[in-house]
This record gives C-alpha cells, sequence and structure tokens, in this order.
C-alpha cells in the first residue's frame, strides 16, 4: 500500500483517481464498452467526473482533521465491535430515518424551514441519482415488446412495466418529479432570505445566495427542456438544452467546494448516537466537582483527544481537565479564575458575589466609610 501511494502526489489524490476509475468501468459496462454513449452528454460527463474529483478532495481534507478522524476512528471501532451490533444497528437505522429521511433537525426550527430544506435535499438526491445514472448510462428503458417496457440497470435486465401505466409514467418523469420539488423549496428559501431581516444582515451572497441561484438555473432550464418537447412541439429545445447542459456544469463543478457540499457529509451524523448515545441514551460520566451526571466516557476522552491533537489540553492545576466537569461547573471555574476568586468562602457552588461593599452601584449614593478607611491607610 505504501508503494502504491508513492505513486501519487497524496492519498486524496490516489483516492480520487481509483474512484474515477470505477466509475469509468461501470459506464464501461453499463454502455456496451462504450458503444451506447451519445455525444451531446459529454459535457455533463466531464463535469460529473470534475465533481466526482472535487468531493474526493473534500472528504478527505475533512476526514484528516483531528476532530473527524477522532470520530471516524471511534466509530470504526465500534462497528468492529461483535457485542455492540444491536445497538449500532438501532442508532444507523433511527438516525437515518430521523435526520436524514424525516429530517427532524430542521424542522425544530420552524415548520417553514423544515419543509423548504426537505424539499431542496430530496430534490437534489433525487436529480443527482437519476442525472448520473443517465449520464453514465448506468440505468436507461429497453422496449421488450410494443406493450412491456424494461428497466436496464448496469446492463441487467430488472422490472417489467406496461408503457402507459402509473409506475411507468413515474419513472419517466422521475427527474421532473424531483425538479419541482427543488423549485417549490428554492423559492421557499429564496423568500425566506428576501423577507427575514436578521438574515439579511448575517448572510453572504457568495456563500448563502449563489448556490439558491444556480439551483434555479438549473430546474428552471431543465423544466422549460420537458415543456419545449411535451407542450411545444420542440420549440428551441436545442438551445434550451445547450444552456441547461452550461447550468449543469456550473452546478456540479461549484458543488464540491460550496455550501452545498454538507449535503454528502450529513448522512456521517449517525456516528453521533453511534458512538455517545447508547441503549437509553443516558449520561454515565459524573462530573468531578458536583457528580451529575453529564455525557459519559467514550464522548469525554475523544474530546479531550481532540484538543490534545491541537494543543489544547486545558489541563488544570490539580490534573485534571475542564472536559471532566459539567458545563454549569466549567462556567463557576471560569469565572473563579478571572475574578481572582478560586477558593471562595462559604458555598462554591453558589453564585459569585461580586459586590464587595465598598464600590456601590448608583450614582447618587454615597461610598461606605471602609472605602475612606482603606484610602487613607493606602496613602500613609
Amino acid at each position: 500500500m505504501k508503494q502504491l501511494e508513492r505513486s501519487f502526489y497524496s492519498k486524496a489524490s490516489m483516492y480520487a483517481f481509483f474512484i474515477v476509475l470505477i466509475l469509468i468501468v461501470m459506464m464501461w459496462i453499463a454502455t456496451g464498452g462504450f458503444a451506447k454513449v451519445k455525444v451531446m452528454s459529454f459535457g455533463y460527463v466531464i463535469a460529473s467526473i470534475v465533481f466526482v474529483i472535487g468531493i474526493t478532495v473534500r472528504m478527505c481534507s475533512w476526514a484528516i482533521r483531528p476532530a473527524t478522524r477522532q470520530m471516524l476512528q471511534r466509530s470504526f471501532k465500534n462497528l468492529r465491535n461483535t457485542k455492540r451490533k444491536k445497538v449500532n444497528m438501532l442508532a444507523i437505522l433511527k438516525t437515518l430515518f430521523d435526520n436524514i429521511i424525516l429530517q427532524k433537525f430542521i424542522f425544530k426550527r420552524g415548520i417553514y424551514r423544515g419543509i423548504a430544506h426537505w424539499l431542496i435535499a430530496w430534490g437534489c438526491i433525487g436529480s443527482l441519482a437519476i442525472t448520473f445514472s443517465l449520464v453514465f448510462n448506468l440505468m436507461h428503458f429497453k422496449m421488450v415488446d410494443p406493450h412491456t417496457f424494461q428497466i436496464v440497470v448496469m446492463g441487467i435486465p430488472t422490472i417489467q412495466m406496461a408503457p402507459n401505466g402509473l409506475f411507468a409514467q413515474l419513472a419517466y418523469n422521475g427527474l421532473n418529479i424531483a425538479s419541482l420539488m427543488l423549485l417549490v423549496g428554492l423559492v421557499m428559501a429564496l423568500v425566506r432570505r428576501t423577507n427575514n431581516h436578521d438574515l439579511k444582515t448575517t448572510q453572504r451572497t457568495e456563500f448563502d445566495l449563489f448556490p439558491i441561484y444556480v439551483l434555479l438555473a438549473v430546474t428552471v432550464t431543465g423544466l422549460l427542456l420537458t415543456l419545449s418537447y411535451k407542450f411545444l412541439g420542440g420549440f428551441a429545445h436545442s438551445y434550451m438544452a445547450l444552456i441547461h447542459q452550461m447550468t449543469v456544469v456550473i452546478f456540479l463543478v461549484y458543488f464540491p467546494f460550496g455550501k452545498l457540499f454538507h449535503l454528502p457529509i450529513r448522512p456521517l451524523a449517525t456516528a453521533v448516537p453511534l458512538n455517545y448515545q447508547e441503549g437509553e441514551q443516558l449520561d454515565t460520566r459524573s462530573c468531578k466537582k458536583c457528580e451529575k451526571a453529564y455525557s459519559n466516557d467514550a464522548q469525554i476522552e475523544d474530546v479531550k483527544g481532540i484538543l490534545g491533537a491541537q494543543a489544547f489540553d486545558l489541563q488544570l492545576a490539580d490534573g485534571s481537565y475542564l472536559a471532566d466537569y459539567c458545563p454549569a461547573c466549567r462556567r463557576r471555574i471560569r469565572v473563579m479564575s478571572q475574578l481572582n476568586l478560586e477558593a471562595p468562602q462559604g458555598n462554591p457552588y453558589g453564585p459569585v458575589q461580586t459586590n464587595n461593599g465598598i464600590h456601590i452601584p448608583g450614582f447618587g449614593r454615597k461610598r461606605s466609610d471602609e472605602f475612606y478607611s482603606n484610602s487613607v491607610e493606602e496613602e500613609k
């Protein structure tokens, strides 16, 4: 393996090479030795290869970060543990259903925002899946007889269907359905970002709005193609096809390097419940000071490892680490240190008294006699 790595500039370039090679081999198999490749799809093919290379490089650079690497190592360790098979499966399925399919984490921020995000997410996923299948000819329709069509995947015949049946219509118009979902979600997102004054002051055009504009361009031009050949007799179809291809190329090249990159990373959120929310999802790690459960051993161990790798060990004078304390006690420790009250009198878990009785707040109140006596003693 080391010898193989030396043939490439980096691991990321090696992984990108092999993924592109696998993609080309799959295309060769699906097209019968490139016999069914369409010349008009070359722009999509080249853009898709750039897309795959960009995603691979970004994923590799993301995976080598200390926090990500620690999370991945913990995940692989837990997946290899045979005693955790049931816990692993339940955690993955639950997260897949809640965070990927239903996307409950967005709906917690608002129904309108949740619906818009869900439509955009699944519109993108559906559009990308169908586009790649068609571009690399991984899937196509074959006529068995005048009354029967068949879906062929990687050269393997699969489902047969009536050409005018409901399932066939859904299969033919899958890209249009995904585009309509995407269009509704994008319009909702654009309206929200236009009318929400809080967002208008914090959003960035090149980061927050540009992805919406690109997706809108791809969606609208794609739907106009359908409108052209279905209802307008192919009017301006060749021009619209070229414009649509240009928008798709821009979208695919931009995707790995902008805000949309979170789409392939989001499924890895399954690692959080997989690693840190076992069984009944109860905390098992007790705070070193107040002894209240606030986390578990695996998570605290990973936090220490991540901070240590970045030279932020946050070790205290008594040899313990800040991660050994619950959030409330961490705030108390920080306040005590900032106010130089690390050994307070009375209840150490009560509120910190910052009023010393000498400097009394208020403009119309006099200082205490103790203040003047201290000042006289200092002058002497």
